[in-house]
């Protein structure tokens, strides 16, 4: 019996785009539709989602970006992830009685590169001109855009903050709001929101360009200079150092983020982090993302699922496999808390940020698998506590864990402007438990697209930040900047004991192991730890799928059963001497989870060891099953976990699929 999937498995043998709303996907797919690659379609569907999801990603936000270029055949990874402003030193938070980065407000801001990984991937790939690309974008934010039920709920939780108190934010209210009588009114939902100082922003950035001349390249070198080193840099500027706003401490704070940081920085293209399960590579971004973490997962599951025989390894009524998946996860994710950080500069600062070659390497991650027994979820020796391992040899100091902050107090409408989880935590209908509140109403999150092209080109995309819940709008650009910088550590002693939002390091073992630096302790001028996570696979060294999630820390969680589906099923064609049919629409649809042993990247950077949230589909006798084994299980919704779309380049067939939780995302294609 062919498996029943929510929507039909996209097909066709001209191009595909899937994201996380429909808008950005038809507007992508009317790019191929006028002879436009991948990337350009990708750029455009970006900058679409910056205005039709406004809650969930801003042009003052960050985007890596994993592709396949036909043309020279390799995989690439761009880097749009802006550092942290020279001034935002751990003194500086001391100076201020802060042990935490705040999550809110502008003094976690770090330098905007959405836009200069977006031009810079139209630059070298692409083939249109910046206006073209822009044009979908401007017109949305001119004339208007729907407004989406969840745009409208979060506007209405965020009020008091935009409102209400000293250091309310005003030019958010004026930018976001409604009311033709003067009171401040979220818009309804599926009315128009228009974004006209975002769209003279980008039309100014046009001008821009074309005022270089004909030629693409000098368009977006004069693109990028108007945004890093021209208006763009000089009005974040001004608004950063001469205004002060309410953060999540409940305190006003002026910003850190300066007109030099921005003029210093500048997008890069990276070699790709490679790792391998059953044949299958997996690209990712190096350890200045989270991206590795479903590297060592899969490394420390490859050989372990199916290991008796069994054909099918995946059955959605054992739950053994999900408690192998949950447990390779907690290893994984310890070694990101322990060891992840921008490798750049690290020897210089002081910071231990292994190769991703050592995370991978063979014999040490055979010395992890024997913790898959005792997982983070089980009752063993570790019980719930992260175990970090020793990349690279004994050799190296294990730094210590940090222990997330204290929530003193939110402010007037503050705690609605924290986290970046997609996670429904509405329970399952047949279960009792909480509603949702005004803060988790309130929480920021992220976009992703992902598109393949006729010539074979694959793109996946997963921009995030710069949410209108993150900062007051810069008014004279019509958008608020990211406060992805809330994902560095402060070093022990920073602040004073009683400041608020606590969050000096400890250690979380009794054992006389621990050292006191991390490489995401906060570095000046280095990235931050970002959670963004996008993924391309290849298939005996060809390209295979494009694929993603929003998220925030539970992003390589839903990948990784999507990626083993995926491959197993693949696996299983094949010993029946079929052809393989990749059945992305199946895979996305098929029932998650995630656990939450690891401390959120996001303010307060809150951990539950051991738990383990479930959607309902899986059944009772799952959940029992890993209640069994040790995990604290939460059965959420049955269809409230995950976001995931997905592009395949399969048997000469383009193959597209789109996540049908919320019902906002849409795969399109011929």
């Amino acid at each position: 019996m062919p498996l029943t999937t929510t929507r039909p498995e996209i097909t066709g043998t001209f191009g595909a785009v899937a994201s996380t709303h429909w808008l950005a996907s038809q507007a992508g797919m009317g790019v191929l539709e006028r002879g436009g690659n991948a990337f350009d379609a990708a750029a455009a569907a970006g900058f679409v989602l910056q205005v039709v999801e406004p809650h969930l990603n801003g042009p003052g936000g960050d985007l890596p970006v994993v592709l396949w270029s036909a043309h020279d055949r390799r995989a690439h990874v761009v880097c749009g992830q802006g550092t942290v402003p020279a001034a935002a030193t751990p003194q500086a938070f001391a100076d201020l009685g802060l042990t935490a980065v705040p999550g809110s407000g502008l003094l976690a801001a770090t330098v905007p590169g959405a836009f200069g990984a977006w031009t810079l991937l139209l630059q070298r790939w692409g083939t249109w001109r910046l206006r073209d690309v822009l044009e979908p974008a401007i017109g949305y934010a001119r004339h208007g855009a729907p407004v989406l039920p969840r745009v409208a709920s979060t506007l209405e939780s965020v009020i008091p903050l935009y409102t209400e108190g000293p250091g309310a934010w005003t030019t958010s209210a004026a930018t976001y709001l409604a009311g033709d009588d003067g009171a401040a009114r979220a818009p309804q939902p599926w009315s128009r929101l228009r974004l006209t100082a975002l769209a003279d922003t980008y039309d100014r950035v046009v001008a821009a360009a074309e005022a270089a001349g004909t030629d693409r390249d000098a368009q977006y070198e004069a693109a990028r200079e108007h945004w890093y080193r021209g208006e763009v840099a000089d009005a974040v500027d001004r608004f950063s150092s001469t205004t002060s706003w309410r953060d999540v401490t409940g305190a006003v704070h002026p910003g850190l983020l300066r007109g030099s940081d921005l003029a210093g920085w500048e997008p890069t293209v990276e070699e790709p982090a490679v790792g391998e399960y059953r044949g299958v590579q997996v690209a990712k971004t190096g350890t200045w993302g989270q991206g590795p973490v479903l590297l060592q997962a899969l490394a420390l599951l490859d050989g372990q699922l199916g290991a008796d025989g069994d054909p099918d390894p995946l059955r959605e009524d054992d739950d053994a496999w999900v408690h192998a998946c949950a447990a390779a996860f907690d290893l994984a994710s310890a070694d990101r808390e322990a060891w992840y950080g921008d490798p750049v500069g690290a020897e210089e600062d002081g910071v231990d940020v292994p190769a991703v070659a050592d995370l991978l390497d063979p014999a040490y991650t055979a010395s992890r698998r024997a913790f898959l027994g005792e997982g983070a979820g089980s009752a063993g020796p570790a019980g719930h506590e992260l175990q970090p391992g020793w990349p690279g040899g004994t050799a190296r100091r294990l730094p210590q864990l940090p222990v997330p902050p204290r929530v003193a107090g939110l402010g007037s409408g503050g705690g609605a402007a924290v986290g970046e989880p997609t996670v429904d935590r509405r329970p399952d209908p047949d279960e009792q438990g909480p509603q949702p509140s005004r803060e988790e109403l309130g929480r920021g999150d992220t976009c992703h697209v992902d598109v393949a092209d006729r010539w074979g080109n694959l793109v996946s995309a997963t921009p995030s930040g710069g949410w209108l819940q993150s900062s007051p709008v810069v008014p004279e650009l019509g958008f608020p900047l990211g406060t992805r910088a809330q994902m560095c550590w402060l070093p022990a002693g920073a602040g004073t004991a009683g400041a608020t939002g606590g969050g000096s390091p400890r250690s979380r073992s009794a054992a006389a192991r621990w050292g006191s630096t991390l490489g995401s302790t906060l570095r000046p001028g280095r990235r931050p730890r970002t959670t963004l996570s996008p993924t391309l696979l290849l298939r005996d060294g060809e390209p295979w799928v494009a694929l993603g999630t929003p998220g925030g820390d539970q992003q390589d969680a839903w990948q990784l059963p999507f990626v083993l589906r995926l491959v197993h099923a693949a696996e299983r064609a094949r010993a029946r001497g079929e052809a393989v049919q990749t059945a992305l629409q199946a895979a996305v649809d098929a029932p998650t989870f995630h656990t939450e042993t690891a401390p959120s990247s996001f303010w307060p950077r809150q951990a539950l060891p051991g738990r383990l949230l479930l959607e309902s589909r899986w059944g009772s006798r799952v959940a029992a099953g890993l209640g069994g084994r040790g995990w604290d299980v939460q059965v959420v919704d049955g269809w409230s976990l995950g976001r995931l779309s997905a592009v395949a380049l399969d048997g000469g067939w383009v193959r597209a699929a789109a996540n049908p939780r919320g019902a906002q995302g849409y795969a399109v294609g011929r």
